[in-house]
């Protein structure tokens, strides 16, 4: 039975694959498992100088799996308590922090329809390309459902309160263009272009000093919540960290030097 995420590490840039193509890479127990332990280990990993999350067979991840609901609702699953079911969801919703946060960057490559949690994990990301035919929904309002993996949190951020709202509340469909015009995505390519600008750009953001990347999140994770004068303090502790790295020290004397710096994430 194939591996429901697929990891795979090279050139200090790590590929999570989802890997369900039969059901549009739908979210499973094994991928949450999967993701669960691999993030925090890439996290730590300072050989992986970036994260990239993908979907296999065309598709990004179509969301919970929907079969699984309807035999919840028919009452063939486990009579687990309220509390136990918040608990359970709640634990699994760590992979958006963990993607958001981590201290190196994150890229979302989306070669086709991303919905629901699938969206929630690519908005989760700090950076996302997408095919010019993928399809972004947050499908929710479709099933009745609210809403989870953090997409309310990153989607007012991203395209702003009243967007979101009309988002979330009738699931329209954005593509391509349109989703990188409402700033949705970064970048858009058609769609025989996207393995190769998404590796070309994963290697140009590996190739950054990753110290100073991770400070910078740290700042701009601040920012989206906290006083100017809280972000004043990140800013200050992390700019002095940073002048500390031998990544600062090679690049400054590369600059004196007209030469191009090379980052070694230390």
């Amino acid at each position: 039975m194939p591996q429901d995420l697929i990891e795979t590490i090279a050139g200090g840039i790590a590929t999570l694959t989802m890997n369900r193509p039969e059901a549009r890479n739908a979210l499973s127990g094994e991928m949450f498992a999967g993701l669960s332990e691999a993030l925090p280990r890439l996290a730590k990993n300072a050989s992986v100088r970036l994260v990239v999350l993908t979907g296999a067979g065309g598709a990004f991840c179509s969301g919970g799996d929907v079969k699984g609901f309807a035999r919840r609702a028919a009452g063939e699953a486990a009579a687990d308590s309220f509390d136990d079911k918040v608990t359970d969801l709640r634990d699994r919703m760590e992979v958006v922090r963990w993607l958001h946060e981590m201290p190196k960057p994150t890229l979302a490559v989306i070669p086709g329809p991303a919905a629901g949690a699938g969206l929630s994990l690519a908005l989760a990301c700090d950076m996302r390309i997408a095919a010019d035919t993928a399809k972004l929904t947050t499908a929710f309002s479709k099933i009745g459902l609210s809403g989870d993996f953090g997409g309310s949190y990153f989607l007012n951020h991203l395209v702003g309160a009243a967007k979101a709202r009309e988002m979330y509340f009738t699931g329209e469909v954005v593509v391509g263009a349109e989703a990188q015009r409402i700033g949705l995505v970064n970048r858009v390519v058609p769609a025989a272009q996207l393995a190769a600008a998404a590796a070309a750009w994963a290697a140009e953001l590996a190739a950054l000093p990753t110290v100073a990347i991770g400070y910078m999140k740290r700042n701009l994770n601040a920012g989206l919540q906290g006083t100017l004068a809280q972000v004043l303090d990140a800013e200050a502790i992390h700019m002095m960290r940073t002048f500390e790295t031998a990544d600062h020290k090679g690049a400054a004397a590369a600059f004196v030097e007209k030469r191009a710096p090379q980052f070694s994430g230390r």
